[in-house]
């Protein structure tokens, strides 16, 4: 009987704890297959540095409040590890955790590079002659990876973006004859547009705002931007703009590039939305407003879709179920089945598939003139951010749990610094 190590990765969602919750209750009831389930505190971080936490110690209400509670409980990191053949000591040294704590199952809760970190485990587990089954679990606001119909964390991220847009619009029009002509919000998405092609939700019949979203898979074009800015505000009085924070120039440039990477290489951006903004007042002196959703995109848990918490909580309890069949280096993905009405179910993938591979907005969810969703898109996106799952509330609040975060004693003496 071997115990399981959980880690959570990136940037965390408003329901990648109740993919923890799912996986930590499936593995309660298989305690004779997995004896405990150890989490990485911050993420792979805390495996290499042998700083965990014994789920085990948890009460059976605080792991079943996992799932409303945002955040990621057991604390998350933007760490990657390097390729096996320029980094094998941070792989070696995971095995070594991994054998002194008893670790048989390695279950990882990210996107893209966590998925190609999974893969990498298990590949260094095979060669080491380690028994070690490595299990990705999705998650990620950007909805871009491959094979699984939609990742966990974007239905409620769409969800927010659309209501925020709807519930916006409607301030914007009410004051746009003496005040504000513009309102911009910028939604993420480096690569992908799927969180701006949710703000589309946002309206249902023509002259309903959004009335322009710009996608990172469409290079910007000021001109034709600023035209179309100016037909709205002359026939509806006022434009609502969505942008995704990965819009580029004609060279292929963010038009928000900052000049600085973060820990995965990745350019970080200074914010598009003031950008555009700027460019209308720029050009027809209109007053604007812009606003970035930034991490409340991600960590709305009061307005979470029902969908995307079921198809969360299902992932983690697959990732279980998989490891307890011997299943190896694969991912739970959500496949649908119909879509009115929407019904899904789960299946899986090899990892090799999903890993560091991105999936894009396709071209015919964009309309015609690239600044609107088509109804192709809207018939995809809407049920995924179905349904309502309330946390609980006090005092006006929503409470949410806090873990006691119990070490798991270390065993190894040597220290690892990352």
């Amino acid at each position: 009987m071997k115990n399981a190590f959980y880690a959570q990765s990136g940037g965390v969602t408003a329901v990648i704890n109740a993919s923890a919750c799912g996986l930590i209750e499936t593995a309660r009831k298989h305690r004779d297959k997995i004896a405990k389930v150890y989490a990485g505190r911050h993420g792979i971080i805390g495996a290499l540095t042998e700083d965990m936490i014994d789920t085990s110690k948890e009460s059976p209400a605080a792991i079943r409040g996992l799932r409303y509670t945002p955040g990621g409980a057991f604390g998350s990191a933007r760490y990657k590890l390097a390729g096996i053949d320029k980094n094998r000591a941070q792989y070696e040294r995971l095995i070594d955790i991994f054998r002194a704590h008893d670790i048989g199952y390695f279950f990882y809760n990210g996107g893209n590079d966590s998925m190609d970190t999974a893969q990498k485990v298990s590949e260094i587990a095979v060669h080491m002659a380690v028994p070690l089954i490595c299990i990705g679990i999705p998650k990620t606001v950007d909805n871009d990876l491959p094979i699984t119909d939609c990742c966990p964390g974007f239905g409620s991220a769409a969800k927010y973006i659309a209501v925020s847009t709807r519930e916006a619009a409607l301030d914007v029009a009410s004051m746009a004859r003496t005040s504000t002509k513009v309102f911009v919000l910028e939604v993420m998405g480096r690569h992908a547009g799927w969180m701006a092609a949710a703000g589309g939700l946002a309206g249902e019949k023509a002259g309903d705002a959004p009335h322009i979203i710009l996608f990172p898979e469409i290079v910007f074009d000021r001109a034709r931007f600023l035209a179309k800015v100016k037909s709205s505000v002359e026939k509806y009085g006022y434009c609502v703009v969505v942008v995704s924070e990965g819009v580029r120039d004609p060279d292929g440039k963010f038009l928000a590039e900052a000049g600085t990477k973060d820990a995965f290489g990745h350019a970080q951006l200074g914010g598009v939305g003031p950008v555009v903004a700027q460019m209308t007042q720029e050009a027809f002196g209109y007053k604007f407003h812009w606003a970035v959703a930034d991490y409340l995109q991600r960590s709305a848990r009061h307005i979470a879709s029902k969908v995307d918490v079921e198809q969360a909580y299902a992932v983690g309890k697959a990732a279980v179920e998989f490891a307890l069949r011997g299943r190896n280096a694969v991912m739970p993905v959500i496949v649908r089945k119909s879509a009115k009405p929407y019904r899904w179910s789960i299946g899986e993938a090899p990892l090799g598939k999903i890993a560091n591979k991105e999936k894009k907005l396709p071209r015919n969810f964009m309309t015609a003139d690239g600044f609107g969703i088509t109804a192709a898109c809207r018939a995809y996106l809407s049920p995924l951010i179905g349904g309502e799952d309330y946390p609980p509330y006090a005092r006006g609040l929503p409470t949410y749990v806090t873990l006691k975060g119990v070490s798991v004693v270390k065993r190894l003496r040597t220290p690892f610094v990352v």
